[in-house]
């Protein structure tokens, strides 16, 4: 039986006397073991034990926003998973991509689609793409003593700014610290540990006011680079058919490339290396 429960069945007072329109703040009320940074971990680093994911990417089109990931987690110097999804939609016009300790990351991912679902239902009414930002920062501090241990995550979020402000763009791209500090970013931005050398290829690569279709070839391109040289990141598994999980995010919603899409664009990302393998 659930701590603080009555065991005639009555839910506890904070079920009804104080809602709130934040999940993770009811969570630390009904059940604060259930949420990521209140486990208590054992002494020491714990990085080596689990895996770990990498990288992402996130550029800033005329349509909104494109985030692709690559598909590997490694764990120490073994590969721990060949098509892990490290790109998730957060809600309706939103993405968020992790990297870091993959099995927290997922499980940081899932409770931050909860709050902004939870949100929506009390509130009647969606939180703006800033409001999102910031409640996954507060998220991310909230795991800032598993991070000092090892188990760290630093997340990408991006979105469809139903609201923009005057002269700014719809898609918005926000970076994060593992004490939680946001960051707005322009045009794009990778995390992870091959985030060096696709930051290096969207730089030579990126201009204001590319396309959709544009941007999902550079994402893939800068993905490509960062498997290069890093080898934390896979690149496109041609024999295993294996390819980066790329969304987008629109006026028309959150939307992820089909397995056909992917496919031809890493190919044909593939098929130009071939001939420059440079780049």
């Amino acid at each position: 039986m659930a701590t603080g429960f009555d065991p005639s069945g009555r839910l506890p007072d904070f079920f009804t006397s104080t809602p709130t329109s934040s999940f993770t703040q009811f969570l630390s009320q009904a059940a604060p073991e259930l949420l990521p940074g209140r486990r208590p971990l054992p002494p020491g680093l714990s990085a080596d034990i689990a895996p770990h994911g990498t990288t992402i990417v996130a550029i800033a089109t005329t349509d909104g926003v494109v985030m692709a990931g690559d598909r590997r987690a490694t764990m120490g110097n073994l590969i721990a998973s060949r098509d892990i999804r490290k790109v998730h939609p957060a809600d309706a016009y939103s993405l968020i991509g992790i990297a870091g300790t993959a099995g927290i990351g997922i499980e940081l991912i899932r409770l931050f689609q909860v709050e902004l679902e939870h949100y929506e239902k009390i509130e009647g009414a969606m939180l703006s793409l800033d409001g999102k930002a910031n409640r996954l920062a507060a998220m991310v501090r909230g795991n800032l003593g598993a991070a000092m241990q090892g188990l760290a995550v630093v997340p990408l979020f991006a979105g469809f700014d139903l609201a923009p402000a005057e002269g700014v763009g719809p898609g918005r791209i926000w970076s994060f610290d593992v004490a939680g500090g946001i960051y707005e970013e322009t045009g794009y931005e990778a995390i992870g540990s091959g985030s060096l050398f696709a930051k290096s290829a969207l730089k030579k690569r990126y201009r204001a006011g590319v396309s959709t279709e544009d941007a999902i070839t550079l994402a893939v391109e800068a993905l490509y680079d960062a498997a290069d040289d890093d080898t934390a990141t896979g690149g496109p598994d041609v024999i295993r058919k294996i390819y980066p999980v790329v969304m987008t995010a629109t006026a028309a919603g959150t939307h992820r490339l089909s397995d056909e899409e992917i496919t031809t664009v890493a190919e044909r990302v593939v098929a130009g290396r071939h001939e420059n393998p440079g780049g």
